[in-house]
């Protein structure tokens, strides 16, 4: 059983009609385990209780919300953020909307008892839960975010109890996503996200799934560039038994699996175009018929698809349908690289070290780390900064993160140790001579020769660290003095001219600057 199928618990406070038991029974049967207490006193005693779990506060108010009132005040003290479902007489029409403005998730008439209403309810209750601990993550790292960027500290970016996903929206740009994506969710259409390769297309639409009205079903995820095309049909729309050889049994394809809640559909733009007639008919008729049945099966799904292409320009080279593209983009959401929403790096990496540290190890990034994070074009977006937040705490052994901990997708671990990094246990200072010899290991002849030019150097009886930055100063020099451009002075090297601009920025070195630029 899924987590949104699993039975909720609420406290439920009602001094105009109490509840009968086969009223409970019937709360029950929608999934709600329910608590009462008769006073606000009970109610504050039972909110501070450490020991219980509730997930939502039911409360009957009447024709006033004067009992609102008093309740959002011990929420407020000992559980801000737990949702308030109001119950109201119809004829109190007026009440009911202003507990909703009062900040109340949902409110229903008080003789409402059926399954399918509470059923809503919880899932109003569930959505509402998940965005005010989306709000109070993105509050906590908003302020990361500002002492990063006015503190000359490092920023102390503690291992907390999280949510296993990332869901991070700080900066502007993302903030308007999020609430755009808010309200999108609330009318059932199709929505097709756009957005480069590990922008968090996924993580938007399971957003747009937990904000919906179908929160409490399933959310089916599936990348249709990940199987071939025979396969592909078989997954989506299932099989009866005897379709081909090797049905020995009736197959629910993930489109039923996904009955009541949201199927993603990753990397639309590389379904076949066989199978994208099919899916649009599917689309279209709400209705699928399994391959080798008859049976027409009702569909009760919400769709979002997602793409990394230009789907324009697929269906003027004709490798996407132009009718399952208006069916899909009912509404289209963008999903913008890292590089354009700044705001959100630091508040990610303070995640993602929440996230893998251990023990609740407090992790540190230093102002200097964090301009360079912060000055990356980051080409490989979230899934790339992930991956180098994960070696950074490989490499540091204190869980203060540096520059020299940095290590980005085009360093090599060579051009790494050339930066100046040391594990923690140094050996003794070793004679310059042997860290050339272990840098000129596999390289061209062309560096050999300038590594001859780097010896010329006087760096004798200096420490590792020392040694190796003198090296690489020299051997940079040389490069450029040997080349007519910066490129031509990195393919010597065997580094790419993005990593070797880097190196230059890191020596400070105006002599080479000012070569650099000639």
């Amino acid at each position: 059983m899924s987590a949104s199928h699993l039975p909720i618990s609420a406290l439920w406070l009602d001094p105009f009609r109490p509840l009968s038991a086969a009223n409970a029974q019937a709360l029950a049967g929608a999934g709600l385990v329910v608590t009462t207490v008769s006073t606000l006193e009970a109610l504050q005693a039972a909110l501070a209780d450490e020991q219980a779990a509730y997930a939502m506060l039911v409360l009957g108010l009447g024709g006033d919300t004067s009992l609102l009132d008093d309740s959002a005040a011990l929420l407020k003290a000992c559980q801000p953020g737990l949702p308030v479902v109001c119950r109201t007489e119809r004829r109190h029409l007026e009440t009911a909307i202003a507990s909703l403005h009062q900040g109340a998730c949902h409110a229903l008439a008080a003789d409402d008892w059926s399954t399918n209403a509470w059923t809503q309810t919880i899932g109003r209750a569930r959505a509402a839960s998940q965005a005010a601990k989306t709000i109070a993550v993105n509050a906590a790292a908003s302020a990361i975010s500002q002492a990063a960027a006015s503190g000359a500290t490092p920023v102390a970016m503690a291992a907390t109890q999280e949510p296993v996903r990332s869901v991070v929206f700080v900066d502007p740009i993302s903030r308007n996503l999020l609430a755009l994506a808010h309200r999108v969710a609330l009318a059932n259409v199709a929505v097709l996200i756009e957005g480069p390769t590990g922008s968090g297309k996924e993580v938007l639409s399971r957003v747009l799934h937990e904000a919906s009205a179908s929160a409490n079903g399933p959310f089916i995820g599936f990348n249709c560039a990940a199987m071939p095309e025979h396969m592909i049909e078989d997954m989506l729309f299932g099989h009866e038994k005897g379709a081909f050889t090797g049905a020995v049994k009736d197959h629910r394809g993930l489109f039923e699996q996904a009955q009541g809640g949201t199927i993603f559909l990753d990397e639309i733009g590389e379904l076949p175009l066989t199978l994208q007639a099919k899916l649009l008919r599917v689309l279209q008729e709400r209705t699928l018929v399994r391959l080798g049945g008859e049976r027409t099966i009702a569909l009760d799904v919400r769709v979002v698809a997602a793409t990394n292409k230009n789907l324009r320009e697929s269906i003027a080279q004709r490798e996407f349908r132009e009718d399952l593209y208006f069916r899909l983009s009912t509404f289209k959401l963008r999903v913008p690289a890292l590089a354009e929403r700044p705001g959100d790096i630091l508040p990610i990496v303070a995640r993602m070290l929440g996230r893998h540290g251990r023990n609740g190890q407090g992790w540190s990034v230093s102002p200097a780390a964090q301009s360079a994070l912060l000055a990356y074009p980051w080409p490989g977006n979230v899934r790339e900064l992930e991956n180098v937040v994960q070696r950074a705490m490989v490499l540091c052994a204190d869980q203060q993160i540096d520059t020299q901990h940095l290590m980005f997708d085009d360093m090599s671990v060579e051009s790494l140790l050339a930066s100046g990094y040391q594990a923690a246990a140094t050996p003794a200072p070793v004679a310059p001579p042997a860290v050339d010899l272990q840098l000129a290991q596999g390289v061209p002849a062309n560096i050999a020769e300038l590594l001859a030019l780097a010896h010329e150097d006087d760096s004798a009886d200096m420490p590792l660290q020392a040694a190796v930055k003198h090296n690489e100063h020299s051997l940079i020099r040389a490069a450029l003095e040997s080349s007519r451009s910066r490129i031509e002075a990195a393919e010597k090297l065997g580094i790419s001219p993005r990593t070797l601009r880097y190196k230059l920025a890191r020596l400070r070195d105006s002599s080479l600057s000012q070569l650099a630029n000639a």
